[in-house]
């Protein structure tokens, strides 16, 4: 039996059934998300100190880009089948596919360089501005100073650092996923090789220096853990890629199958690509709200 209302519209609708099924499923979509944005604000409105500076806008900006221009191919790719253009089809459905893996691997690297950067936070004051002064020398500890109070629009002008608001940043050597202060105490090791980030003081390449564990508060990589914000920046990111993968999955069945389904059934196949432009549209609007309150505000 043929199911109907595949390729003409239904009568009470307008619509044809998937078109009509789609929308329902991205009304849902705009709660679920609409419930995230709306967590982000009540808990940045209630937050003391909110940081400013913690990802790349270089790489956030260039991921933008990256979804926009995926947009336009995936409404060429259903222009070309409704003008029978069928090579035309999947030149721009390979090139939406591109895009979507490449937004991927760029949010990969995101991913890795945070959980392998890391804030230390000292037992002391005195501590503190000891290993900054080791790290970065007298004039890089004040440089390092102005941009912690700028990151966390700190009004603490003490010259001391207080622990709770300045860390040293950087690296442990070989670059451990996630290591905390209670499995460097498991494995038995009493001190870490730390290489300060270059970008935060005035020498363009700090040396690593020994900080035996004693001296040590706190140990945190930027992962969901570290911050209310880090536990955002995943929490979004991580659905929205989720949706991006689940897209790009579809469009590469739609690339695959697409001879079977030109020769069975041309219009009801172009109209599982716009089906399938729509949902991508949606992916692409989310991230155009979620770059600018998480990068750059």
């Amino acid at each position: 039996m043929e199911i109907p209302y595949t390729v003409k519209p239904r009568p009470d609708t307008g619509l044809y059934n998937a078109k009509l099924g789609i929308w329902l499923f991205l009304a849902s979509e705009v709660m679920l998300f609409g419930g995230l944005f709306s967590a982000y604000i009540l808990l940045r409105v209630g937050a003391d100190l909110w940081p400013h500076g913690m990802l790349s806008i270089p790489i956030g900006t260039f991921n933008t880009f990256v979804l926009i221009f995926s947009s336009v191919t995936i409404v060429m790719s259903w222009a070309s089948l409704k003008l029978g253009k069928l090579a035309d089809f999947k030149l721009y459905m390979a090139l939406t596919i591109a895009c979507a893996f490449g937004f991927l691997g760029v949010k990969s690297y995101e991913y890795y360089v945070k959980f392998t950067h890391y804030d230390l936070w000292f037992k002391d004051d005195a501590t503190a501005q000891k290993y900054f002064v080791a790290a970065y020398g007298e004039k890089g500890e004040a440089d390092v100073r102005k941009h912690f109070v700028e990151r966390f629009h700190l009004q603490n002008t003490k010259a001391t650092y207080d622990p709770h608001e300045v860390q040293l940043v950087g690296h442990i050597e070989g670059n451990p996923l996630c290591t905390t202060l209670k499995r460097l105490a498991k494995e038995k090791q009493d001190k870490i090789l730390f290489t300060p980030d270059p970008k935060f003081g005035s020498h363009d390449h700090p040396k690593a220096i020994e900080i035996p564990l004693s001296d040590v508060k706190r140990l945190s990589a930027y992962v969901p853990a570290h911050s209310t914000f880090f536990a955002i920046y995943f929490t979004i990111t991580a659905l929205h890629g989720l949706h991006v993968l689940g897209g790009a999955l579809v469009l590469c069945y739609f690339l695959f199958t697409a001879d079977k389904w030109w020769k069975k059934a041309p219009e009801q196949f172009a109209n599982r690509i716009e089906v399938g432009g729509l949902f991508w549209h949606f992916v692409d609007l989310v991230w155009i709200f979620l770059f600018p309150i998480i990068y750059l505000l």
